[in-house]
C-alpha cells in the first residue's frame, strides 16, 4: 500500500511553528499557510511552504471557513493544524465542519477554555485552586464566603496571563464585573495561591504519555508579565522528588482531560502554604517564550517537530515512535531590553547553546549535564540581565491580532 503524501494546512496568527513545516514538507507533504497580513514580511520558509495565503484577521470565523472552503475546490486537503494557541479552537471548528481528522471542539475546550478544564480536573480528583463560574451571583458570593481574598479574574479563553487581574477584595470584583457588562461570563474567579510555579510539557500517544519533561519558572509568568522583570525558567533533576510528583500529576490531569494524541503544555503551582501541587491550566499546544527551544537542547527532541510526526502517524495509520532521548538539562533568561539590538557579546559561558535574535529583547539559552549549574547560571544573568538590558512595558490585554 503506497504511503499518504497529504495535503497539510496551517493557520496561524503568529510567526512559529516553522520546524512543524519543515518536518511535513521532509515527509512529501503539500503545505499551505494561512495567515495575517501583518505577517507578510516575516522570513516565512519558501523552500518548505508550498502556498502562502493572507487574510486582514482570523477571528471572523465565517470568513475563514468560506476562505478554506474556496481553496478546497481545487486541493483535497487532508490535515488542519494551528500553530498559534488562538487558532487552536478556531481550527478545531474546521475540522468538525470539513469532517477532518484532529481534535475538535468538545475536546479541544479542555485545553483552550480555562473553566472547562477546571471542571473536568475536579470531576476527576486532581486538585485545583478553588474557583466558580461568573454566571450566578449567589454562587459568586458562596464563593466570597468560603474563600478569602485576594483573587484572580481570569478570561477563560486568553493566552497565558493576558488579561487577568488581581483582585483583592469583594467590592473590587463587582465594580469590574460592572465593568465587563454582558462580556463578564467569559471569565472565571478563582483562589490566588502564593507558591512557585512550574511546567510539564508532554508528548501523547494513544492516551500514553510517551515524554514529558518538568521545568520551574524563576518568577510566576504572572509576576513577569504584570511586574516586569526577567524571565526564566529551567528543567528539574530527574532525581527531585517534585519531578517525580509533577511527573504523577501531568498524568493524572491528561488523563482527566481527555487528551488521547498530541502535545501539551501544562502549568502548576506548589502552593507556599501546603507544600502540595495544585492544578493551574494546559493548553494542547507547544509551550511559547522560546520552550521549544528549551526542550530541544536538554532531550534532543523538538516538540514541533515531534507534533508534525503525531498527526502524520496518525493520518497514515501508522505507530509513533519517540526518537532517543538525551538526558541533559537547560535553562533560559529573557527579558525586553532597552536596546534595539542588545550587545551580548559580554556573556561568555560555555554552556550558551542559543542566543536571541529579536529586536528589543535579550535572550540565552543554557545547557549542561548538571542541573544545579544550569539553576546557577540563570540566577547569575538574571542579575546581569536586569543591570544590563531590562526594560518593561505594560502587559496586554490580549494576545489576538
Amino acid at each position: 500500500m503506497p504511503e499518504i503524501q497529504p495535503t497539510v494546512l496551517f493557520v496561524t496568527s503568529a510567526y512559529k511553528g516553522i520546524p512543524f513545516i519543515q518536518e511535513c514538507k521532509r515527509q512529501g507533504c503539500h503545505t499551505i499557510l494561512i495567515t495575517v497580513e501583518k505577517f507578510r514580511n516575516e522570513p516565512w520558509p519558501g523552500d518548505v511552504i508550498d502556498e502562502i495565503f493572507y487574510m486582514d484577521s482570523l477571528q471572523n470565523r465565517n470568513n475563514l471557513v468560506n476562505a478554506v472552503g474556496y481553496l478546497m475546490r481545487s486541493r483535497k486537503i487532508d490535515l488542519i493544524v494551528p500553530l498559534d494557541d488562538y487558532e487552536v479552537d478556531t481550527v478545531s471548528h474546521l475540522r468538525e465542519y470539513f469532517r477532518m481528522k484532529g481534535m475538535g471542539t468538545t475536546a479541544v475546550n479542555f485545553f483552550r477554555d480555562k473553566l472547562a478544564m477546571r471542571i473536568a480536573a475536579r470531576e476527576h480528583g486532581v486538585p485545583i485552586p478553588d474557583f466558580t463560574s461568573v454566571f450566578n451571583y449567589d454562587d459568586i458570593r458562596a464563593f466570597f464566603d468560603r474563600v478569602p481574598p485576594p483573587y484572580l479574574l481570569k478570561p477563560r479563553s486568553e493566552a497565558g496571563s493576558m488579561g487577568i487581574k488581581r483582585i483583592n477584595n469583594t467590592e473590587e470584583l463587582w465594580r469590574k464585573l460592572d465593568e465587563l457588562g454582558d462580556h463578564q461570563h467569559y471569565y472565571l474567579l478563582e483562589h490566588f495561591v502564593p507558591g512557585d510555579v512550574f511546567h510539564v510539557d508532554s508528548i501523547t500517544w494513544d492516551g500514553d504519555v510517551k515524554f514529558a519533561i518538568s521545568s520551574q519558572y524563576g518568577r510566576p509568568p504572572l509576576s513577569v508579565s504584570h511586574d516586569g522583570g526577567v524571565f526564566t525558567t529551567r528543567n528539574l533533576s530527574r532525581e527531585s522528588d517534585v519531578h517525580k510528583q509533577l511527573m504523577q500529576i501531568n498524568k493524572d490531569t491528561l488523563k482527566a482531560l481527555g487528551m488521547w494524541r498530541g502535545v501539551t503544555h501544562a502549568e502548576f503551582i506548589r502552593q507556599h502554604s501546603t507544600g502540595k501541587l495544585v492544578f493551574l491550566e494546559i493548553a494542547a499546544r507547544v509551550g511559547g517564550a522560546n520552550i521549544a527551544d528549551l526542550i530541544e537542547h536538554a532531550s534532543g527532541l523538538n516538540p514541533w517537530q515531534e507534533w508534525a510526526r503525531i498527526e502524520l502517524a496518525n493520518l497514515r495509520g501508522v505507530p509513533y515512535q519517540l526518537p532517543q532521548i538525551k538526558t541533559n538539562y537547560a535553562g533560559i533568561a529573557i527579558c525586553l531590553a532597552k536596546q534595539q539590538h542588545p550587545d551580548m557579546s559580554g556573556y561568555t559561558d560555555g554552556e550558551i547553546v542559543y542566543r536571541m535574535n529579536k529586536e528589543y529583547h535579550a535572550g540565552l539559552i543554557v545547557s549542561s549535564p548538571d542541573a544545579d549549574r544550569v539553576q546557577n547560571l540563570l540566577e547569575t544573568y538574571t542579575h546581569r540581565f536586569a543591570q544590563d538590558f531590562l526594560n518593561w512595558a505594560p502587559p496586554l490585554e490580549t494576545g489576538r491580532e
